[in-house]
Parts: C-alpha cells; sequence; structure tokens
C-alpha cells in the first residue's frame, strides 16, 4: 500500500490537494462559514471533494503527457504570438460550436447529436443547480413581509425574487426534474443505438461505453421518483428513494475520474488543438526530401518528431518524407526482405 502511494505522481497529487482545498475553502467561504450549509449533504460533499482530487490529479498527469504538453504550449504561444484580438473571437467562435452546440457531434449524424446534446446539456444544467445547492451556495427563503414571495440567495446576498404561484416559481423548482427529462431521454436513445445498431456494438466496451449511461440513468430515474414520492405518493418511500438517489451520486462521482465521463474536462482543451490547427494550415508546408513535393504544415511534422524522439521512437528521417514516398520506400524494404529470405 506505502509503495502504490509513493508511485503516485508528486505534480497530479499536488493538483489534486490544491483543488481539493480551494474547493474546501469555496465551501466555507460561499456558505458563511458553513451556516447555510446542510450537514445531510454531507455524503455528496465528500464524494465531490474526492472526485475533484482524482480529476485534479489525473489532468495534471495527462497534461505531462509528451503530446498533450506540446500542444499545451504550442497552443499559447500561438495565443500571445500576434493578432490576439483576432484569435480570441476565434477561439469564442470555436468554444460556441464545440462546446454549446456540439457541431462535431451533428457531422456524425443528426440523432447522435440530438443524443449528446440531451445528455450533456441535462447534465450540465443538473450539475449547476446541484453543487451550489450541496455546498450551501444557494438557497430560497420566504421574505418576512411577504410569505408568498421566495427570496433566490447566493452567498448571503438576495439575487432574485418570485411569487409562490409564478411561472417562473414552477421553472426553479423544477430545473433538475427538466434536466433529469432530458438526460433520460438522451440516455434511453443512446441505449437503443448501443444494443442494437451491429457497429456500435463491435466497437464498445462495457465498462467504458455502458456503464456511465447506465449510473447516468439511475440518477436521473431515482431523482424523478423523488419529486413522484412527494407529490403523487404524499412522502412514502422518499427516505429509501433518497438513500439510493444517494449511492447512484456517490458511484457516479467515483466513476467521473476515471472512466468516459471524464472527456468532459478534456474537452475545453480541445480549443487549443483547434487554434494548433488553424495555424499550421496558414504555415508553409514541409518538404519532402525525396520527391521535393510539400505534403503537411512544417510546424506539425516538426513538433512530430520531437514528440516521438520524447517518446523513444527514432522514425525522423522517415517523417521528412510524404506519404507516398514512405510507401514507396517501406515496399522497396519489404521485396528486398523477401529477396534475402
Amino acid at each position: 500500500m506505502l509503495s502504490m502511494l509513493w508511485s503516485l505522481d508528486r505534480k497530479g497529487v499536488l493538483a489534486g490537494f490544491a483543488v481539493v482545498a480551494l474547493l474546501g475553502a469555496g465551501i466555507v467561504l460561499g456558505s458563511r462559514n458553513l451556516r447555510d450549509f446542510d450537514p445531510i449533504l454531507l455524503t455528496y460533499t465528500f464524494g465531490v471533494l474526492f472526485s475533484a482530487f482524482a480529476v485534479a490529479y489525473r489532468y495534471a498527469v495527462w497534461l505531462q503527457r509528451p503530446p498533450t504538453k506540446l500542444y499545451l504550449r504550442r497552443g499559447l504561444q500561438i495565443l500571445v504570438r500576434g493578432a490576439v484580438l483576432g484569435k480570441l473571437f476565434f477561439m469564442l467562435g470555436a468554444a460556441y460550436k464545440n462546446l454549446v452546440a456540439h457541431r462535431f457531434i451533428r457531422k456524425r449524424g443528426q440523432m447522435r447529436w440530438v443524443v449528446h446534446f440531451l445528455i450533456a446539456w441535462g447534465t450540465l444544467l443538473a450539475g449547476a443547480v446541484t453543487f451550489p445547492l450541496v455546498f450551501g451556495w444557494l438557497h430560497f427563503d420566504t421574505r418576512a413581509d411577504d410569505p408568498q414571495v421566495y427570496q433566490v440567495i447566493f452567498s448571503g446576498l438576495v439575487i432574485g425574487e418570485f411569487h409562490t404561484r409564478s411561472l417562473w416559481r414552477f421553472v426553479m423548482f423544477n430545473l433538475l426534474n427538466l434536466s433529469a427529462i432530458m438526460v433520460t431521454t438522451g440516455v434511453l436513445m443512446a441505449l437503443h443505438r448501443r444494443l442494437r445498431d451491429p457497429g456500435s456494438m463491435s466497437r464498445q466496451q462495457f465498462g467504458n461505453d455502458i456503464v456511465p449511461l447506465l449510473l447516468l440513468l439511475a440518477i436521473s430515474v431515482t431523482g424523478l421518483m423523488l419529486t413522484f414520492s412527494m407529490h403523487a405518493l404524499h412522502g412514502a418511500g422518499y427516505s429509501i428513494l433518497s438513500l439510493v438517489h444517494a449511492v447512484t451520486v456517490s458511484a457516479t462521482l467515483l466513476y467521473v475520474p476515471f472512466g468516459k465521463l471524464f472527456h468532459i474536462f478534456q474537452r475545453p482543451a480541445h480549443l487549443g488543438v483547434i487554434l494548433y490547427r488553424r495555424e499550421n494550415e496558414a504555415a508553409p508546408p514541409a518538404v519532402c526530401r525525396s520527391c521535393g513535393e510539400g505534403f503537411a504544415g512544417a510546424m506539425h511534422v516538426a513538433d512530430l518528431k520531437q514528440v516521438m524522439g520524447e517518446t523513444g521512437f527514432q522514425w525522423g528521417a522517415h517523417l521528412d518524407c510524404c506519404p507516398r514516398c514512405r510507401r514507396r520506400a517501406l515496399s522497396l524494404a519489404q521485396g528486398r526482405a523477401m529477396l534475402r529470405g
């Protein structure tokens, strides 16, 4: 056990503790020294803190990989090198297309886009409501002079009000139900495709592709059952359902750093890759040393040679040739090997 702890990446451990410390301080300060913190939600808070540590650890380790580190360093260099404002606008546009509208999924099919959009935005909406409530940053209270008016209080400050009979009250108190319906719909559509489409079935893995969908479905369904129990069954079975819901949420939080859902945190870094590709396409091409034709961006070829050298692959000479010349050289080498055999 001790040897396993010593084998952990030091930068990753430091990043994990730093994120946990910042999040813990944010919880204390945002809840006004825990005055607005509900101890009943302590289980969720510990789950979030552990998940935050693991996510920060894995992210720090991921950033240290030669390809990721090079993309990060080169992306920052490109961003600050001339026409910064134009590049920032380009990044904002790329963020909208990829992180908001998810257009990269639409290229693979309209139905896949609908599924991904429902799951992604349903999950983000649930997180945007749940985490501030769990941390004690957000709560609702009635106004002292009018009990029919609810106040939205964030970190002790009143940021809004709504009447108990208003449409805004219905929306505010049903955001989690709306997110659960979105996620449930998206997950059922995704499971239908993954369990019936031969192409998806041949490529998918249960732990990596099916388990996250089942976890999201369990959270959404148990959350909706809590609402059903409260309004339709007058609270019957609510305590058991709340325990089941807490277990499914905790299991999902533990799964996030180690499974497919980790791409939620990786995806924003892809904006740097998009900027890199744009800069590489505008740069002069690399020239093949065999035929003299341009075949790829010179920056990309130079960076690829550097990364492959750092990872122990000594193929730098082959990367100076275009794909056609590399295939020709490979065919000649195979022919000579067959003649010797």
